[in-house]
């Protein structure tokens, strides 16, 4: 698959389409800073946006948006549960309150933002039920390891559209990416571009040699393993930059060496130890 395109999309498993880029906002403060990160991605042609509960920056999102003038359909928002609202009655609560932040009629997808220890189950029979009266087109999951998404599955009809999950040449993940393309699960990559800490001498040789930053790299390493990747930035020229990824490609001989970057190395938690 060749992606060329800011517009382009992956297809999920239910049939709905994707951006393969997006802006995600972890991390960017509600009000003004949020408005306009933002804005300044769909002024660069960004159509996707990735938020969540526990980022306090729903309402933000939904101004941008709603100020853009874009029509909805060109658009594709994501969100996510908050940990504390896990469960059935609190889920469909928490969904409503953050269509209501968004100021939307309904969210392009929606995810179990981490696993926890036991509720996601119970958590995941609310997700289908949203999703069969039409307020989520599709349903997805964060940071669910194999483990997780083998028992979400043997008690449920629904498999995840996407699982969102820390991706990058650090932690690239093999088995839970084999996973999730044998089972028709997208992978989504957060923090891709490993909380900044890009000082990789084979990124930079890279970039040398494409004529392209450390961050486009990375960003065109994800794409071409078909991986849905949301860079975060509040500065309007690194979210242009971030967009700038569309205009070469990465040998196979550079794949690879990429891929022998990693370490299984985090920089966030393992979804194993937080527990909740």
């Amino acid at each position: 698959m060749t992606i060329e395109r800011i517009t382009d999309c992956t297809v999920l498993n239910n049939g709905v389409r994707m951006p393969w880029l997006g802006l995600g906002v972890w991390q960017v403060e509600e009000g003004e800073e949020v408005i306009r990160s933002v804005q300044h991605a769909l002024e660069a042609g960004y159509r996707s946006i990735d938020t969540a509960a526990g980022y306090r920056n729903e309402a933000g999102v939904g101004t941008a948006i709603k100020q853009s003038g874009i029509q909805r359909e060109e658009l594709f928002v994501t969100t996510k549960l908050a940990n504390h609202d896990q469960g059935y009655e609190s889920t469909l609560r928490a969904f409503e309150e953050s269509r209501r932040k968004l100021g939307l009629d309904y969210v392009d997808l929606y995810l179990i933002h981490w696993p926890g220890k036991d509720k996601y189950k119970e958590t995941w029979k609310a997700f289908e039920k949203l999703h069969k009266d039409g307020y989520i087109r599709a349903i997805g999951v964060s940071n669910f390891k194999v483990h997780h998404l083998e028992s979400l599955r043997q008690g449920s009809d629904t498999i995840p559209a996407v699982n969102q999950v820390e991706f990058h040449p650090l932690l690239n993940q093999q088995e839970l990416l084999q996973y999730c393309r044998q089972n028709g699960i997208q992978l989504e990559a957060w923090s891709p571009l490993m909380q900044g800490k890009l000082d990789q001498p084979l990124i930079a040789d890279l970039a040398a040699k494409y004529g392209k930053t450390p961050a486009q790299i990375i960003l065109r390493w994800d794409l071409q393993h078909e991986i849905v990747t949301i860079p975060k930035s509040v500065r309007q020229a690194r979210i242009q930059e971030n967009a700038g990824v569309f205009d070469f490609t990465l040998s196979d001989e550079d794949m690879k060496a990429l891929d022998g970057l990693n370490q299984n190395r985090r920089f966030g938690p393992d979804p194993d130890q937080l527990l909740f």
